[in-house]
């Protein structure tokens, strides 16, 4: 079992950049492909970006290819998204995610964090 608490949403102006980071529990956590899932009021969600157990392979939505980065720290049991040039439409609540392989369909993920808010703003 893998208990996720996301932080470092906020309020930003478009073309800024934040930070969000997922802390995980247990001692399992390098065993997990970890996700970034977005969503937006009245939308569905929509998957941003993945990356593997050893960090080796990443995958990203287009729309934010180039400008989010995700990257984790298997000793401390967390994943990053780094995001930078920020649109209005990267507005959403930023959830991570574990699952048993890199994938991108939410549906394949076993453990969810509760989100964190990302504004931005024009």
């Amino acid at each position: 079992q893998v208990r996720l608490v996301e932080s470092g949403g906020g309020l930003v102006q478009a073309g800024g950049s934040l930070r969000l980071s997922c802390a995980a529990s247990g001692r399992t956590f390098s065993s997990y492909a970890m996700g970034w899932f977005r969503q937006a009021p009245g939308k569905e969600r929509q998957f941003v970006a993945a990356i593997s157990q050893n960090g080796r392979d990443t995958n990203y939505a287009d729309s934010v290819k180039g400008r989010f980065t995700i990257s984790r720290d298997n000793a401390k049991n967390t994943v990053y998204l780094q995001m930078n040039s920020l649109k209005p439409e990267d507005t959403a609540v930023y959830s991570c995610a574990a699952a048993s392989v890199l994938v991108t369909m939410p549906l394949l993920y076993n453990y969810w964090g509760p989100g964190t808010q990302v504004t931005v703003s024009s």
